[in-house]
């Protein structure tokens, strides 16, 4: 065989042995937390994590659950319902992670009954986050997935 067809076959060769040996990383983030300087830092620590696993030639598959206090990033309005000034700078931090996140492929669920409870009406959310009636049941079925469960309180 000739030296370019041999370096083809070995260059295909080390990609299907590459692919037989990457790793999926399935979580899902449950953010429940009402502290927003914290929030904001782990929406942070999220990106760099997904960043070190295709790094080293893994796949995350994330996703993230958001309910109780947590629930003002998710919404278009959160400066009118959001009482503490000093938390609105990183909820806007929270939400450009959330977006920012949620174009990577990472699943992004809020719970209707958190909605209500924050007076956010279903109309203001974010369009990148899905709403389900009860986040618990969405992160159990997560789990039931395969998912590792990380939490923010």
């Amino acid at each position: 065989m000739k030296v370019d067809t041999m370096k083809r076959i070995f260059f295909i060769f080390s990609i299907v042995v590459a692919t037989m040996n990457a790793q999926e990383y399935k979580a899902v983030f449950n953010c429940n937390s009402n502290d927003m300087q914290y929030v904001a830092s782990r929406m942070v620590l999220v990106e760099r994590t997904m960043d070190m696993i295709e790094k080293n030639g893994n796949t995350p598959k994330f996703a993230m659950t958001i309910h109780g206090g947590c629930a003002p990033i998710v919404s278009k309005n959160y400066d009118e319902i959001v009482l503490d000034e000093k938390d609105l700078a990183s909820i806007n931090l929270s939400q450009k992670q959330l977006v920012k996140l949620a174009k990577r492929g990472v699943e992004i669920v809020v719970c209707a009954m958190s909605l209500n409870a924050n007076t956010i009406d279903e109309s203001d959310v974010i369009p990148s986050v899905k709403i389900s009636p009860n986040s618990f049941i969405e992160t159990i079925s997560y789990q039931n997935n395969g998912y590792a469960l990380m939490v923010f309180e």
